[in-house]
């Protein structure tokens, strides 16, 4: 009876290597995932039978690694490959990003110069401009001087009568 069993258990322990092979052969035709998981669901088993025999977790490996089989005119790809793509994709993204960055900035500087200019803060455009604006700057200097000068009358006029009304009240006290 041990014995039944024990070949019982070897024939489905057969059967389930033969499906693992077959999937792992399937999924490389057809371009499938060559993972542990995506096999052993393909073959129905347990990822830890695939870990359990090496021979078939080494065959998974090896063909993951391996161009895949060509089924039509396209090129094959493998592992590998798609890794170096991943990377240069990678790379030509972040040189995109410096190169969007940089544009960025030109168009940055380039909008706050017309506004600069637009404001009327900028260099003026002619001597003409340049001869008007030292006029109403030579005005407003006047008027701002005169105005001072006002300011500055009443202040003393203010100190004169603050003081006189200090020595009245010094007097009488």
């Amino acid at each position: 009876m041990a014995a039944a069993m024990n070949d019982g258990r070897q024939a489905d322990t057969e059967r389930r290597r033969t499906r693992v092979t077959s999937a792992i052969t399937t999924a490389r035709r057809e371009g499938g995932p060559l993972t542990a998981s995506a096999i052993a669901r393909a073959a129905r088993v347990d990822r830890t039978f695939l870990y359990r025999h090496r021979d078939l977790l080494d065959a998974l490996h090896t063909a993951a690694h391996e161009p895949a089989t060509p089924s039509g005119t396209g090129p094959t790809a493998t592992s590998a490959s798609l890794q170096a793509d991943l990377a240069n994709a990678g790379a030509r993204s972040a040189r995109l990003a410096a190169r969007v960055q940089q544009l960025e900035e030109l168009l940055s500087k380039a909008l706050g110069e017309e506004i600069w200019r637009a404001s009327g803060l900028g260099p003026p455009a002619s001597v003409a401009e340049l001869n008007s604006q030292i006029t109403r700057l030579e005005q407003s200097n006047v008027e701002l001087t005169r105005a001072l000068e006002e300011r500055q009358a009443e202040l003393e006029a203010a100190r004169a009568a603050n003081r006189d009304l200090t020595r009245a009240l010094n007097q009488k006290s």
